[in-house]
């Protein structure tokens, strides 16, 4: 467990912070007219004297500064949210984050969310919990938010509390979705771009205040310099394009922090459609976000990454991944692509750390002779090869003859190439048809990948196949998908030693429980299930 948090400034720094700020609430001070900002230089991310470490953003930013708050709460001593909600809100599917995490159509599940971050915690996916106990959360959320609904944001400053955090919820306004800031060039209540507003007071001091502890008076000008620094040297596998980020991101150093002071960090995080290569918006964020005044007279460092759009439908506009595009099942935990380069990013300016190394990786189409269902009654007697593949795909959950029925898959994991270190692996499964809700009957049932090292019994598949024991039983689950594909969690670090290097690695995929009536899915028809595993 990391020690206890420290106020910040100290000694003499500290003193006269007190005092600007216990004025500033007496005497408030008129909106700050908007300076000059600093134009970028190249650099590269170099360390300095970093003693805690902070996150803030908006929107799809403010899920990515949880995010990394929570799954490496061990770095992070505390973290501020513009229009956002809780943790692993939207559980891999971005039905789930339009219906429950922005609006409020579908209910956000807060009570398994928490359970799943406990029970990550205690699997070592994320942090120890305990951490975020004490820890400092400024949550804002406008009445006029039509984007994140209040409820959504409601939902964060409960889940924070729920793990003894310490909450400062600003509810007060009627602002629209936009990160709030005396620069913004947006009236408090409106929802455009840029996406910075301005509410008539500095939710910049109010913030920073409750994350250090207390703040001096911001400079008029920012004094110290910014960097723009190449984000593909922190990027898995080498390249920021190929998990939606811009190559360029930025870091504003304070003299202060160059010069050798002890610093704070804070990594603060845009919203959609504000990164630096989307349509030209350049470095609006950065500049009017308020920090960097702030930082000059508070030794902190501001870490500013960029996503970017991708040419698919997968993230047009830009957000940072908060509900698992791209096939990254684990973007809200360790492991998380977008959350690895991040951290890359701090470890480097922090001085602890080098960015990770290059990751490749191979995708494995399941061997279509070495595939096929089983299906049997809830207790494994009658079991029989299934018949349908070929007409329908692979069957999952209970069939209208009463069956339940299991899928079996092979992967020439052979072709992993020899000698490298398997990183992750995750199965990605394309739906063909179905009935029913086969992950509602019974409530919470799950779809587990068995994972075996060879093969069940004879490589091609046989009604034995049902009930053989695996090397390892629930390797992976695959969330609950209505139509298209759905990708699984991370095979879990058993399930990866498993992985028959030299030949064969079957998997099973069966609900954890059998269906109480009529309730399957079919699957891979058109489309064979693949095993993506990453190395390096």
């Amino acid at each position: 467990m990391r020690p206890p948090h420290r106020l910040r400034p100290r000694g003499p720094r500290r003193l006269t912070a007190l005092l600007l700020f216990a004025a500033a609430a007496l005497f408030p001070t008129a909106t700050p007219a908007a300076a000059a900002a600093p134009a970028p230089v190249p650099g590269e991310l170099r360390p300095y004297d970093v003693d805690a470490v902070y996150s803030s953003g908006i929107s799809s930013g403010g899920y990515m500064a949880t995010q990394l708050h929570v799954a490496y709460s061990g770095t992070f001593d505390g973290s501020a949210v513009f229009a956002s909600g809780p943790y692993n809100c939207a559980q891999n599917m971005l039905a789930t984050a339009l219906n429950a995490c922005m609006n409020t159509v579908q209910d956000l599940q807060l009570a398994q969310l928490e359970q799943t971050t406990r029970n990550w915690s205690a699997q070592g996916f994320v942090d120890p919990v305990a951490n975020l106990s004490g820890d400092p959360v400024y949550v804002f959320s406008g009445s006029g938010d039509s984007t994140v609904k209040r409820p959504v944001a409601d939902a964060l400053a409960d889940y924070y509390g729920r793990f003894g955090a310490r909450v400062q919820y600003n509810r007060s306004t009627a602002a629209g979705h936009a990160w709030i800031s005396p620069l913004g060039p947006n009236s408090c209540t409106v929802t455009q771009s840029p996406f910075i507003n301005n509410c008539g007071f500095d939710a910049e001091r109010d913030l920073l205040g409750h994350l250090l502890g207390s703040v001096a008076a911001p400079s008029t000008t920012p004094g110290g310099t910014l960097i723009r620094f190449d984000q593909n040297a922190y990027a898995p596998g080498g390249s920021a394009a190929a998990l939606s980020l811009d190559d360029n991101g930025f870091v504003y150093v304070p003299k202060s922090c160059s010069d050798g002071a002890t610093c704070s960090l804070m990594v603060a995080l845009h919203g959609c459609k504000q990164g630096y290569g989307y349509q030209g918006f350049g470095t609006q964020f950065v500049d009017k976000a308020y920090l960097n005044e702030y930082a000059d007279t508070n030794d902190m460092i501001v870490l500013y990454p960029q996503a970017e759009a991708t040419t698919t439908l997968e993230n047009p506009n830009g957000c940072w991944n908060w509900w698992g595009y791209q096939g990254d099942s684990a973007y809200a935990r360790h492991g998380g692509r977008q959350i690895e380069t991040i951290m890359g990013m701090v470890e480097a300016l922090r001085g602890s750390g080098t960015p990770p190394p290059v990751t490749d990786r191979v995708t494995l189409a399941s061997v279509d002779a070495q595939d096929g269902y089983v299906k049997a009654a809830a207790d494994g007697t009658g079991a029989a090869v299934g018949p349908l593949e070929d007409s329908y795909g692979l069957a999952l959950g209970r069939g209208t003859d009463g069956r339940i029925n299991r899928t079996v898959l092979s992967f020439d994991t052979s072709k992993i190439p020899a000698g490298k270190e398997i990183t992750r692996a995750y199965l990605t499964v394309a739906r063909s048809s179905g009935s029913g809700d086969p992950w509602a009957s019974p409530a919470g049932n799950r779809l587990l990948a068995d994972v075996t090292t060879g093969c069940f019994g004879g490589c091609v598949v046989e009604a034995s196949d049902w009930s053989a024991p695996a090397t390892v039983a629930g390797g992976a689950q695959v969330a609950s998908f209505s139509s298209a594909s759905a990708t699984s969690t991370d095979l879990s670090a058993q399930a990866l030693a498993a992985l028959d290097r030299s030949g064969t690695t079957q998997m099973r995929l069966r609900f954890e429980a059998a269906p109480a009536s009529t309730a399957y899915l079919f699957v891979n028809k058109d489309t064979p299930v693949t095993l993506t595993v990453e190395y390096r």
